[in-house]
């Protein structure tokens, strides 16, 4: 992002049939993805998946799960903020955000990533891969779908970790039962876990960490 579109601000616009309307724009001199009302990627939301990967230990990370793609911030976090070299695959259910994240973030100039077109529910249900860290970010708008706080979802999540891997969940903004809806997910994963929660963070995000022990 150059000097000039810091003080002349631009919008794009484009439509996915499962995000709706998307918005690539202009935030402080960067690009930014935005839907009708949240921010997807490289705004505040970098900044809450951010603050959750520094309360991990990356340093046993070798090989990366990202669930929810979006415009891709959270390649750029790791390979850029936290210097992470290793393997990451990227699972997004809308092509359409595939898209947009290789033309207008560049995200197809990273090495070591696989992209991989397909609903996080089944990817995680059939893989054989296991991971040393998962993010999970699954977002339609403002919301996390349902099926991603139950317990078959969380099975599939705690069964393709690696043994003493790890997992950052974000599990919404402002939720009226998060302490709640975080205790059914921790009991979904078991005893088998230790986990960090965080409550507001920056746009009120509420974070879950799991490690299994």
């Amino acid at each position: 992002m150059n000097l000039f579109s810091y003080f002349w601000p631009f919008s794009r616009r484009y439509y996915s049939e499962i995000n709706g309307e998307l918005e690539v724009s202009s935030f402080q001199g960067r690009k930014v993805l935005n839907s009708k009302n949240a921010n997807y990627s490289y705004g505040p939301l970098q900044e809450v998946l951010e603050y959750g990967l520094s309360k991990i230990d990356l340093e046993p990370v070798r090989k990366v799960l990202i669930l929810g793609l979006g415009g891709g911030s959270a390649i750029e976090s790791l390979r850029k903020k936290f210097r992470f070299k290793y393997p990451i695959t990227a699972v997004e259910i809308d092509p359409e955000m595939i898209r947009i994240a290789r033309k207008e973030f560049r995200i197809n100039t990273y090495t070591n990533l696989e992209i991989v077109n397909a609903d996080a529910l089944q990817y995680a249900a059939k893989t054989r891969e296991k991971f040393d860290l998962i993010l999970i970010d699954l977002f339609i708008d403002t919301r996390v779908p349902q099926v991603f706080y139950e317990e078959i979802f969380c099975g599939n999540i705690s069964r393709i970790l690696t043994p003493k891997g790890v997992f950052l969940f974000n599990m919404g903004m402002s939720l009226p039962d998060e302490v709640q809806k975080a205790a059914e997910v921790q009991a979904h994963f078991g005893d088998g876990f230790e986990f960090q929660t965080f409550s507001k963070v920056y746009l009120g995000n509420f974070l879950l960490i799991g490690k299994k022990k």
